[in-house]
């Protein structure tokens, strides 16, 4: 991938409270050992659990940062839900979801010394959100 021109890449470390990729470990330390930075991200399920939970579980399984120069910041990837096409926003209000992404962004920082980069795109944020601008100054945002 570095010799096509890949300089980074982020891989899925977590999902909710239960789920933890079998091959986060052999993908993430594989992209070191080809010399790519790194980072690691948990997909939200904002209707399953609180967002200090999922932030919780997530460093403990691969979300943890270190200021080592070559590890990305952690990232929470907010999209529709996959497993309800009724409730996209998984039947939250848009206050809600707010509330959850600041809960989640707390205890990542807490944790790990750092805020998450935010992943969605601009029609779920729009939407889910309320085109809230709550995080702009203090989370990257990385748009699909």
């Amino acid at each position: 991938a570095r010799e096509k021109g890949a300089r980074f890449t982020y891989v899925k470390a977590t999902e909710s409270t239960t789920y933890r990729s079998p091959v986060f470990a052999k993908q993430y330390d594989g992209a070191a050992k080809a010399g790519l930075l790194r980072g690691a991200y948990h997909f939200a399920l904002p209707d399953r659990s609180s967002g200090t939970r999922q932030a919780a579980f997530f460093v403990r399984n691969g979300g943890d940062w270190r200021p080592d120069g070559r590890t990305l910041p952690p990232a929470l990837d907010l999209e529709t839900n996959p497993y309800d096409a009724r409730h996209k926003c998984y039947g939250i209000s848009k206050q809600k979801m707010r509330a959850w992404i600041s809960d989640f962004s707390d205890e990542t920082l807490r944790l790990t010394g750092r805020r998450p980069m935010i992943y969605t795109t601009a029609h779920w944020w729009n939407t889910c959100t309320g085109r809230s601008t709550a995080f702009a100054e203090t989370h990257p945002l990385w748009l699909a």
